[in-house]
């Protein structure tokens, strides 16, 4: 049976972190296996010939946003990061009705960033490094349903190109063994609800970010030691 977002929230594992959490850390462990064999640091794309003026945004999809969230809190260059819905109807961008994978929108994470300290197309490469594995079609680890795709809800014509351009560089380069099957979308992002804001960083050890969202945070700081900080962005200042 497909496991939905709900299950984030399921008594069983409210009931084991209530305990101390090591049950559900067992139970979930082997949900975050294939994700931890995805993270590297992929090949970076071709550099900009300009860079962008001005605070930039970039709208990234790959399973729960949590886990997106919470990389990017600690990439050097990002100034805010806030989990919500993109691809869908504003009138059904409720955790309730994106949960049920019948809206159209994925759980995505609108990043901000100061392009004279990152680029676009390194926010891509950790995206694709370590975020999410772009090889698992509209599932990321135990979670399953179209509202987990892996999608770049682009901003402008220029990131749409940028994005395309990374996402064959990769496929040619055979970089994971199988295709990507990141989809480049369009769609308003409408915030998601508070309780969901800086989860990771709120509850550090609540079950499923322990075994599914904190390996990525970690690959971060593996792989990109030169981006990561150990402040997140929303109190970064």
């Amino acid at each position: 049976m497909a496991q939905s977002s709900q299950s984030r929230f399921s008594l069983p594992t409210l009931a084991m972190l209530a305990m101390g959490g090591a049950a559900a850390v067992v139970v979930l462990a082997s949900n975050g296996a294939e994700a931890d064999e995805a993270m590297r640091r992929v090949p970076a794309p071709p550099a900009e010939t300009a860079a962008a003026a001005g605070p930039q945004t970039a709208v990234l999809a790959g399973g729960c946003f949590w886990g997106v969230e919470g990389v990017f809190e600690h990439v050097r260059g990002v100034t805010h990061v806030e989990s919500g819905y993109a691809g869908g109807q504003a009138k059904t961008a409720t955790y309730d009705e994106v949960s049920g994978g019948r809206t159209g929108h994925a759980e995505s994470v609108r990043i901000t960033y100061d392009p004279s300290q990152i680029t676009y197309g390194e926010i891509l490469q950790i995206y694709f490094s370590v975020a999410h594995d772009p090889t698992q079609l509209d599932r990321q680890g135990p979670d399953h349903g179209t509202q987990y795709r892996s999608a770049i809800f682009a901003q402008t014509p220029a990131q749409a190109a940028e994005a395309k351009r990374y996402i064959q560089q990769l496929d040619g380069a055979k970089t994971y063994g199988k295709p990507l099957v990141t989809r480049i979308e369009t769609g308003a992002f409408y915030p998601a609800e508070e309780y969901h804001q800086d989860f990771m960083a709120r509850n550090p050890a609540y079950p499923y970010i322990v075994v599914n969202d904190r390996p990525k945070v970690e690959a971060l700081q593996k792989f990109f030691p030169e981006r990561y900080r150990t402040e997140v962005a929303a109190k970064a200042g």
